[in-house]
């Protein structure tokens, strides 16, 4: 995990938020294509609200077409995803409550 990741893990863990469970780089499988999974590694992940949380970098800057076809496949699944950037994390509590707002709507 970047320290992004780290910062907003030690947020969201233990039901932090609204009493929700919280995985970390938990898998996602999209298709299976003779026995074998294709899955996206979600960055956080809450089988409750179906929600995604991705914590992006300078990185997505440059795969925003990648990105989006990941995001309609996911979205294809129910999945709602939440990007964040890594220099919002920097201000956790404004992340918070921007998740917080995010589930509540």
């Amino acid at each position: 995990m970047t320290g992004a990741e780290k910062l907003l893990w030690a947020n969201l863990r233990n039901r932090k938020i609204f009493n929700l469970k919280f995985l970390r780089q938990h898998p996602i499988i999209y298709q299976v294509i003779q026995n074998e999974p294709r899955y996206y590694i979600a960055d956080f992940y809450c089988a409750e609200k179906n929600l995604i949380i991705e914590v992006d970098g300078k990185i997505h800057d440059f795969q925003k077409e990648d990105d989006q076809h990941r995001e309609d496949i996911l979205r294809s699944m129910n999945l709602i995803i939440l990007r964040i950037k890594n220099e919002e994390v920097e201000d956790i509590p404004k992340v918070l409550a921007k998740i917080r707002m995010f589930i509540k709507n």
